[in-house]
């Protein structure tokens, strides 16, 4: 895999999971209405929590591949420090391991997303 598509599908994969969080109050809202009205409990589809985990996959083989071949220390650094910040939000939401305001997992990702561009930048200039 070049840098080129592994920034890519991590800046992808990034973006992704910030529309995933973006709709997932949304799809809640809308589940729960629909189950409201038809005398159905309202349960997380499991499709959708798998989204959770193929999204930290694709990002942890982007930054793998992206950082592999960058030369700066600091930005492997810091995409490996977001990865693992943005797993820990993940799993702590299904644990509820400690208590956490849901736009704390929007942080990582912008900053994924903009890593990808600025290593992209960096070795295609």
């Amino acid at each position: 895999m070049k840098i080129k598509s592994a920034d890519t599908l991590g800046a992808l994969a990034s973006a992704l999971c910030i529309i995933h969080c973006l709709a997932t109050p949304i799809i809640f809202v809308a589940h729960a209405q629909i189950h409201h009205q038809i005398g159905s409990g309202h349960n997380v589809p499991l499709w959708w929590g798998v989204i959770d985990i193929l999204f930290l996959i694709m990002s942890l083989v982007a930054i793998y591949h992206s950082s592999k071949l960058s030369d700066k220390l600091g930005v492997k650094s810091i995409f490996y420090v977001c990865w693992f910040t943005l797993a820990f939000i993940i799993v702590n939401e299904k644990l509820h391991i400690v208590s956490l305001e849901e736009w704390w997992i929007y942080l990582p990702a912008i900053t994924l997303i903009f890593l990808h561009l600025y290593n992209h930048r960096q070795y295609h200039n």
